[in-house]
């Protein structure tokens, strides 16, 4: 993925995570949509980390095609 397709991925994740939200806001989230929240959020971070990643290469002249989606307990574990 280039960071265009990235960017539009993002996009369609962030667009279904607000949806939910204002389901939630309504107290009309239901089942599966409270797993679905959280595996939205851990999608995203993972996407954003990419994103940081291409940029990242690029900025120091490497390949950004070269960056590699990391896995939830990486990403979801870094110090803030």
């Amino acid at each position: 993925m280039d960071d265009k397709e990235i960017m539009q991925h993002i996009e369609r994740l962030v667009n279904e995570e607000h949806h939910l939200l204002q389901l939630a806001e309504e107290g009309k989230l239901e089942g599966d949509q409270h797993a679905r929240m959280r595996e939205l959020e851990v999608n995203l971070d993972r996407c954003w980390d990419l994103l940081r990643q291409r940029r990242a290469r690029r900025a120091a002249g490497l390949n950004p095609d070269e960056a590699r989606e990391r896995d939830e307990q990486t990403v979801e574990h870094y110090l803030q």
